[in-house]
Parts: C-alpha cells; sequence; structure tokens
C-alpha cells in the first residue's frame, strides 16, 4: 500500500467516527513528531500494541481485502489483571476480512452502527479445513446454528461471539455503507494467536510515497527507534 492511501483512509475514518459520535483517545492524533516526544510515557501503547492498523492482509486491493482498526486497549497474555482488548474497526461494503480463527481469542464482533455486517462461518476439522458441520453461535447470547458456510447479519447493536477454532470472515453488506464494528476479546495476540485459511501476511508492505500523519502500529518500532 501507498503511505498516501493510508493517509487518506485514516483521515475519511477519523470523519466517520465523529459522525458516529465515537471518541479515540487523544493519543490517536499524534503526529510523528509527537510520539518522539511522548515515546517514553507512551512505552506502554508500544508494548501492547495500540493505535491505527491499516492492513491489506499482505496484498491486493485494500477496498476489495482489507481492514482499517484501532486497538483501544489490550492486556497481556496470562495477565489476570486486564485478560482483555478492544479494537473499534470500520468494514466497508463487500471488503473482505478473510477467512481465519484464532487459537485462544474468544471475541463479540459488534455492530455500532451504520451498515449491516455480514459474517460467514465454518467450523475447523482436526486438520484445520473447513468442515462440513453446521456452525452454533451466539447472538447477542441467543444460540442460532447455521449450515456449514453459513452467514449471520448483524444489524446496528447486534453482535456475535466467536470462540477459537471457529473460521470466521467479515464484510459490510453491498448498498448499507460503512459499518462501524467493534470487537470485545480476550487479549489480542496477532504474531501467534490467528490462523488464516490461505496464508496471507497481517500488515501491508508500504511504499513510502508521502509521510504519514499519524503512526500504524506497524510503524512503531521502525520509527521509534532512532
Amino acid at each position: 500500500m501507498k503511505r498516501s492511501e493510508i493517509n487518506t483512509y485514516i483521515a475519511e475514518a477519523k470523519q466517520f467516527f465523529v459522525s458516529m459520535k465515537f471518541h479515540l483517545p487523544p493519543w490517536a492524533m499524534w503526529t510523528p513528531d509527537d510520539w518522539k516526544t511522548h515515546r517514553d510515557e507512551a512505552h506502554r501503547i508500544v508494548e501492547h500494541k495500540l493505535g491505527w492498523d491499516v492492513t491489506d492482509f499482505g496484498g491486493g486491493p485494500f477496498l476489495e481485502r482489507g481492514l482499517l482498526l484501532f486497538a483501544l486497549r489490550n492486556g497481556e497474555i496470562d495477565d489476570p489483571i486486564r485478560p482483555y482488548a478492544e479494537k473499534i474497526m470500520i468494514v466497508r461494503e463487500n471488503q473482505e476480512t478473510p477467512f481465519h480463527y484464532h487459537w485462544n481469542k474468544t471475541e463479540d464482533i459488534i455492530n455500532r452502527g451504520g451498515g449491516r455486517l455480514v459474517v460467514e462461518l465454518y467450523g475447523a476439522t482436526e486438520d484445520d479445513a473447513f468442515s462440513d458441520a453446521p456452525v452454533t453461535v451466539a447472538v447477542d447470547a441467543i444460540d442460532r446454528t447455521v449450515a456449514a458456510g453459513g452467514t449471520i447479519v448483524l444489524e446496528p447493536g447486534e453482535s456475535i461471539t466467536l470462540t477459537p477454532r471457529l473460521y470466521h470472515r467479515f464484510y459490510g453488506e453491498a448498498g448499507r455503507g460503512l459499518v462501524l464494528t467493534g470487537e470485545v476479546s480476550k487479549v489480542n495476540d496477532d504474531e501467534n494467536d490467528n490462523r488464516f485459511k490461505k496464508p496471507i501476511g497481517r500488515y501491508p508492505e508500504i511504499v513510502e510515497d508521502e509521510a504519514p500523519v499519524h503512526l500504524l502500529v506497524s510503524d512503531y518500532e521502525p520509527l521509534l527507534a532512532v
């Protein structure tokens, strides 16, 4: 992805959050220079990988396969004090987050407003293929069963609970606009807890055609180390 694209998508996201009356923490607006000034006091933000995250999952048109996220909070594995995480995401019409599951994380995916969120589901076999068995999930604590590969469509205000080793992909329903999508979960560990059905990259390769307006989570180590 080009840095200019990332800057544009973040600018659009900030406007959308305002329109939806969703407020980010003040440090979300820090510039790269602000980060260098505050890097010591903000070390937990860096260590827990909080902040902006724009990904095309390693390649491909972002508008077809991609996701914009902001990690608001995240604890540590085996930490009994903060065993949780929270993200806010923007999912576009027909913009796919590809099939994957988590080895350990249970998460609630929440339609916070806007369009309708489509979630496709498969169980996993012992060798990590798609299972043919029906899938039962909780939608706002009420069990619903769909056939393998079936969909749950979340209206604004609805949520779905996704348990470990449950393959899922999601995208915004066509013709309904952007979806403000929340995630509340156990601790998030993108490096070790994601199993994509087809091997893909988690973070984009960035072409630096202009300076970043805001740092991404994937920028912290290379840019703040100097």
